[in-house]
């Protein structure tokens, strides 16, 4: 089944957003050639561009505040795993702990000089050619052991914004319980009478050859099916189509 996720407001979007770039960061930087390391570098100047428009770092540590007090107060509910729950509670502790510890996210990486040339650089077009930028061209023709070094020094002073953020992902996708549904003639409607939402998912099987388009407020949830002709442009489906969705809030 193809998993696809739509955000109901814009700090799920964003950290949605932020976790495609640490996923994107990490598997080009895993590789050896010098033209992934590139997009790694591209990658993990964006992670700081969101990281500085969108303030990630105190929107995630008021998320895990929030969900560390609403999970106190299951405590004392009768059938609540104890065990299960101080794990949790601990570790949601031990993130925001080094999350808030730690200060503005990449400022170590925004304070090296010869990151902030090439971070200006690599964004114009052809920008970090050997011609405009002969010390990145030096870097690049290093051995590649030393270059994935390099990056992984990089890479850490942002994981404690990724274990935080994939902690509260995990917790909003474990939040919501998947059912099998039907859009009829490829549309499907559901009247939520005024109850939000924070992230939906939709599977569909890839046999089918469609993918959803969705649209959701306090009001209504829809989703629209399609399917790309010749020129991949999106077609209506007039045909029903099952798929599952889960509703996901904390």
């Amino acid at each position: 089944m193809i998993l696809y996720e739509y955000p109901c407001n814009e700090r799920v979007r964003t950290l949605l957003r932020v976790e495609y770039l640490f996923d994107r960061l990490f598997f080009f930087a895993r590789g050896e050639d010098a033209h992934c390391h590139q997009i790694a570098m591209a990658t993990l100047f964006d992670l700081l561009d969101i990281c500085e428009r969108a303030d990630v770092r105190t929107a995630v540590l008021q998320d895990m505040d929030r969900h560390r007090s609403a999970l106190a107060a299951l405590r004392e509910h009768p059938g609540v795993d104890g065990v299960t729950l101080d794990k949790l509670l601990g570790e949601i502790q031990a993130v925001s702990a080094a999350l808030a510890g730690q200060g503005r996210i990449g400022q170590c990486l925004r304070d090296n000089e010869w990151l902030a040339s090439l971070r200006g650089r690599i964004t114009m077009p052809g920008g970090s050619s050997p011609v405009d930028m002969p010390s990145y061209y030096s870097w690049q023709l290093k051995p590649a052991q030393t270059r994935v070094s390099d990056l992984h020094g990089w890479i850490e002073p942002l994981m404690p914004l990724h274990r935080a953020m994939a902690l509260i992902l995990q917790m909003l996708r474990d939040a919501g319980d998947a059912q099998d549904q039907v859009a009829g003639q490829g549309a499907y409607q559901e009247m939520l009478g005024g109850k939000s939402f924070q992230l939906l998912r939709v599977w569909v099987d890839p046999a089918l050859g469609v993918f959803p388009e969705v649209s959701a407020n306090k009001y209504v949830i829809w989703v629209r099916f399609s399917t790309q002709d010749n020129e991949l442009k999106p077609q209506p489906v007039g045909r029903d189509v099952a798929f599952r969705l889960a509703r996901c809030n904390l």
